[in-house]
């Protein structure tokens, strides 16, 4: 189960980070997550971005086949999901976006941070394949 879970991460990873590296005002516009509360367009910026996604699902396909060697791996992209949602709370919290970021974040921000926090603990991890 872990497997797949790291396989289905790994093909949304790369499908988010193709679409932000090839065509980044149409995921800017498109993606409907309300980016524009988030500033103006930075096609730059967003290209940048789109390489991390990209690496984002290099990590979680490795981790797919190497499923016995993953832990590092499922740390690291812990840390980058919950840190992105960590930067999500406090630009709601402060004010930089509205409220109704709470429920627009949850299925792409908050939701993925919470499974990977709840993908390394030992026990869960055993139970779905993983070590």
């Amino acid at each position: 189960m872990l497997t797949l879970f790291y396989l289905v991460s790994c093909a949304l990873s790369f499908v988010n980070g193709a679409w932000m590296l090839f065509f980044p005002l149409s995921w800017y516009t498109n993606l409907p997550a309300d980016v524009p509360h988030t500033g103006p367009f930075n096609p730059h910026f967003v290209r940048d971005l789109g390489v991390v996604y990209l690496v984002v699902a290099l990590a979680f396909g490795w981790a797919a086949r190497n499923i016995d060697r993953s832990r590092p791996v499922h740390f690291a992209l812990t840390l980058f999901f919950a840190g992105h949602a960590l930067i999500h709370v406090a630009d709601i919290t402060a004010g930089r976006l509205p409220h109704s970021h709470w429920l627009i974040d949850t299925p792409g921000v908050f939701a993925p941070a919470f499974i990977m926090i709840i993908l390394a603990v030992p026990s869960i991890r055993r139970r779905l394949g993983g070590t």
